[in-house]
């Protein structure tokens, strides 16, 4: 993997927010149907960096195996409209909403 700089490429958004990158990018970032992709927002604009699910360091393989199990669950709410922020937000709440009564009861 190259840290050159590639001559910006544009791409137009499809149904849904998908983008497709494109391919020479790709290649020269060795994306594949493996790599998860990290989006951030970064300066006004975001920033995406290609993470591989074979790293162990990553995620363990149950953690992989939940993601993959929750895939389409996941693809059904951000289908729906709600944000991958929200769908977190909301995730983060209900966690900390459990530890809180888990907390209230050994007390």
């Amino acid at each position: 993997m190259s840290s050159t700089a590639s001559k910006p490429k544009l791409v137009r958004l499809l149904r849904g927010g998908q983008m497709t990158i494109p391919a020479e990018i790709r290649r020269e970032l060795e994306i594949d149907e493996n790599t998860m992709l990290r989006v951030a927002l970064v300066d006004g604009g975001f920033q995406v960096t290609p993470v591989s699910v074979d790293e162990p360091s990553q995620l363990s393989p149950g953690l992989r195996g939940l993601y993959e199990y929750f895939a389409p669950v996941r693809e059904e709410i951000l289908a729906s409209g709600i944000t991958e922020e929200e769908l977190y937000a909301d995730i983060d709440a209900a966690v900390a909403a459990v530890r809180a009564e888990k907390r209230a009861k050994q007390e």
